[in-house]
């Protein structure tokens, strides 16, 4: 297979992003900035401090002042000294499985005293998994094809997913984001998005990653991990601390993965790099940049239907793909070979003592392909070949920024202006090729093997929004008020060969969070907004342009919640109330592509509850439960079999009723360990209610020492993690929507170049899996 590198003309695009970053970090440390200098620094870290430490904005996820205060002493040079003095640990519990919160809106966050126990291959699927609010799936057990979550009764599709407060892939494709060990915290803010957050699909809520900060000093991280399924990888990252006296540090890191798959014959790679760069001044002003490119070559799981799936639990029979290259399953033929660069570079500069200009652009790009096996066709003399057929996509990019303007009314009100522009655009086509003789599928670029170019297509959307927002403390800044108004106008069009379809389409989305301290351990909040989300350009480019692009699903949202926190438990409940119209869901086509499809109304009640533990004698418990009343408010139209379904009053679709989790983590001297349990309970995984999934436990354990340092090693540390202990075979979770399971044409099945009708394809927990890594610090 040949690498398909972007063109000329993105890097160009990509490497003008990084140079603007890097020249705007030199530039804001000089005499632009001298005449700034004597901006109150007192001043700058109660502006900084008055964001919630739940808030997503960029400028409030990496100002110093909220930094600092979570990682340890600093010390405010010039006419202040003003020393603050506290840790993660004081912030957090439950050993890191729960974080104390401020925002007046539900924020659920691990942070990096729990990241740092889990195994390295994790995602950030895999990081949340015991959050209250979210039942998460994954096909494999290192995340290599990323996975998906459900939240609320609607799914990570309608959940704006971010690194560092920019929009970056989709939950099947998040392990293109980040290495682990670059991610500090992940917070879920479930049904909930700031005004000023680049989302457009955000009715489930915001998950934002935030990366590493730059050490001071030089010196890196380095692990070894290797593991049942033959996996090994290596990281490794090296910190520049400050370069010179320029008050710029930075890092970059590698990481190599390797692995077989789990269910069958098959093989993974996955090469990744992560580049930060930071510079902070005295007055609160900053510059950041994260690049992250990704590579990998990973065999397409085959999903099963139910009755694949119980062959398999009850006589042992798999369902994945076969080692034989004479087979059409063959996994050679079933691959994904992906490129894919990702830029975020938010700035803020601090202009005047009541006036701050922040600007964030990000970039995305992809390219790559996937192949199955498309048949044989019959040659001239009588033979017959096999063919590979690709979904090609020439480009997949998205390119952004949020401009905005923040001004000090008055020493209540701080009132922001901006503007978000969004190009999201997406180029496929799907040619075919001659497999070749080894049984393995040549690059679609392969001019030898060649046979036909095939259909192309290219949808996207583009977006222009205004925004204000207030934000207001009043009574000693116990009451705490966020308002605010986007008003987004987006041009969605989806051309193929047969014609071209597009439309303009304007959404409201007005919000209102209150929050109120009532003494130093209590708080209540309330938040309300609206919600509105399109079909992605990638699913559009699967709807032929005789097929009208479903209506924006719009939800209006509603929360109420109480915080209690003090030296020995952190405590978190709050109720809500949906009502979503013209609710998008994607059905699976197989080879990891979706189609959107409208079923109508919904409406989802229900309450969070989180609780957990300081340390004990080295134990810090943590427990969380939701329970979730959704229903489906709309019969909605078989398009395969033209009937209507009586689906008005049932459960919605892939919406259980009760999640439920438990951690304990113990700590003592260099030892620390961690357990968890994830339970989900049965749920409807078709419109009409006629197929279900039972209810199942998931549960992880992780064992280490952290040893005393060694010459150049600081943190020398050996752990174990442990994933499906009990050796369970349940499904997790289905791969997408369908109708009915008695749809003549439902689930496309990997081993037959058809569609079987057999209901939903699901996925399925990954046998017991164990990884042992090695690492320290230098």
């Amino acid at each position: 297979m040949t690498s398909r590198s972007p063109s000329p003309r993105y890097m160009a695009f990509a490497c003008l992003m990084v140079s603007t970053s890097l020249m705007s970090t030199i530039a804001l440390s000089g005499s632009a900035f001298a005449a700034h200098a004597k901006t109150s620094h007192k001043q700058a870290a109660a502006r900084t401090a008055a964001q919630p430490q739940g808030a997503r904005q960029p400028v409030a996820q990496t100002a110093p002042a909220a930094r600092r205060a979570r990682t340890g002493p600093v010390e405010a040079r010039g006419e202040e000294q003003i020393s603050v003095t506290t840790s993660r640990q004081a912030l957090n519990g439950g050993g890191g499985m729960m974080r104390i919160e401020h925002a007046p809106r539900n924020v659920q966050t691990v942070d990096h005293e729990y990241i740092s126990m889990r195994n390295p291959s994790s995602t950030a699927l895999d990081l949340i998994q015991n959050l209250p609010s979210v039942s998460i799936s994954t096909p494999d057990p290192y995340g290599m094809q990323g996975g998906q979550i459900q939240t609320r009764g609607l799914t990570d599709l309608d959940m704006a997913l971010l690194v560092d407060g920019a929009p970056a892939a989709a939950a099947k494709y998040i392990t293109e984001n980040i290495d682990t060990e670059n991610v500090e915290s992940v917070s879920l803010t479930p049904g909930s998005s700031e005004t000023a957050l680049p989302v457009m699909s955000a009715a489930s809520g915001t998950m934002n990653e935030t990366t590493h900060t730059p050490d001071k000093k030089f010196g890196g991280l380095v692990d070894f991990s290797y593991g049942t399924n033959n996996l090994s990888r290596e990281f490794i990252r090296l910190d520049t601390g400050e370069i010179g006296h320029s008050g710029v540090r930075g890092y970059v890191s590698f990481s190599n993965t390797h692995t077989r798959s789990w269910m069958g014959a098959g093989i993974n790679d996955r090469r990744h790099v992560d580049f930060g760069l930071n510079k902070f001044w005295q007055n609160g002003s900053f510059a950041k940049t994260f690049v992250s490119w990704n590579w990998e070559d990973f065999t397409i799981d085959n999903y099963p239907t139910q009755q694949e799936f119980y062959r398999y639990k009850h006589t042992g029979e798999g369902y994945g793909r076969s080692a034989n290259s004479n087979n059409i399953n063959y996994w050679k033929n079933n691959t994904d070979y992906w490129n894919q660069v990702f830029i975020s570079a938010p700035i803020h500069v601090v202009l005047t003592r009541r006036l701050a200009f922040d600007l964030q652009p990000y970039y995305n790009l992809g390219r790559g392909w996937d192949a199955s096996p498309g048949g044989t066709v019959t040659q001239t003399d009588g033979s017959t070949r096999n063919v590979t057929s690709y979904f090609l996509q020439g480009a997949t990019e998205r390119r952004g920024a949020v401009a905005k303007l923040g001004i000090d009314v008055d020493r209540h009100n701080h009132v922001a202006f901006g503007y978000w522009y969004e190009n999201n655009y997406t180029q496929q086509s799907y040619p075919t090729s001659y497999t070749m003789d080894n049984g393995a599928a040549p690059s679609p670029n392969w001019a030898a093997y060649r046979i036909d170019a095939g259909d192309q297509q290219n949808a996207g959307t583009e977006i222009h929004s205004l925004f204000v927002e207030d934000h207001a403390k009043y009574l000693h800044d116990k009451l705490d008020i966020q308002a605010g108004f986007k008003f987004v106008m987006a041009n969605t069009w989806n051309k193929d060969l047969y014609g071209r379809m597009a439309n303009n389409r304007t959404e409201p989305l007005p919000q209102l969070s209150v929050g109120y301290t009532i003494d130093e351990h209590s708080q209540i909040y309330l938040n309300a907004e609206g919600d509105y989300r399109q079909p992605s350009a990638v699913d559009l480019g699967w709807l032929y342009t005789s097929v009208p692009i479903p209506k924006n699903q719009y939800s209006i949202k509603e929360e109420l919640g109480y915080r209690y926190h003090d030296e020995h438990i952190i405590l978190d409940a709050s109720f809500f109330n949906y009502n979503v119209t013209n609710r998008i869901v994607n059905q699976y086509l197989g080879m990891n592509q979706f189609k959107p499809f409208s079923i109508g109304n919904q409406h989802m009640r229900g309450f969070d509850f989180m609780i957990s533990g300081r340390p004990i004698h080295g134990f810090s418990p943590y427990a969380s439960v939701e329970y979730l009343h959704a229903v489906q408010d709309s019969n909605v139209l078989d398009p395969y079999t033209n009937t209507m379904l009586n689906s008005k009053g049932t459960q919605a679709i892939m919406a259980p009723r009760v999640l439920a989790n438990f951690g304990l983590t113990y700590k003592y001297a260099g030892f620390f360990g961690n357990a968890s349990l994830h339970y989900t309970g049965p749920q409807s995984v078709s419109v009409a209610g006629d197929q279900r999934m039972p209810g199942f436990v998931t549960n992880t354990i992780s064992l280490g020492y952290r040893f005393k340092p060694m010459g150049i090693a600081q943190s020398p540390t050996i752990k174990l993690n442990f994933a499906n202990v009990t050796g369970s075979i349940v499904r997790t979770g289905a791969m997408g929507a369908i109708y009915s399971a008695k749809d003549p044409s439902t689930v496309y099945s990997g081993s037959l170049a058809s569609y079987t009708g057999y209901g939903n394809s699901f996925m399925t927990a990954a046998r017991f899996t164990m990884t042992g890594t090695v690492s320290t610090s230098f």
